[in-house]
């Protein structure tokens, strides 16, 4: 892959930017993620939390095995004021 290549499409991260923050000692997907928003988007990392594990695994030489996913939240919804305050309720 060049370093320009768009590992995380929802925070743009780029392979380059990704190299070094793992150079830098960011070396495990939850400190990723917290650092560059990694895995946060709309994909919740559907799409990058396996190259960026990989990425992980080559640079440091821990095994792909031993790599944590990170917790997979549910995403938020809204809720109407109304129903905050309680219109409605019987």
């Amino acid at each position: 892959m060049k370093d320009r290549t768009i590992i995380c499409r929802c925070g743009d991260l780029t392979l380059e930017d990704l190299q070094q923050l793992i150079r830098e000692g960011f070396t495990t997907l939850d400190e990723l993620k917290r650092i560059s928003r990694l895995g946060m988007g709309p994909c919740r990392g559907s799409t990058c939390l396996e190259l960026v594990a990989r990425e992980i695994s080559r640079l440091t030489g821990v095994g792909i095995g031993q790599i944590k996913m990170p917790t997979n939240r549910p995403l938020l919804t809204g809720i109407k004021l109304a129903e905050l305050a309680g219109e409605g309720d019987d």
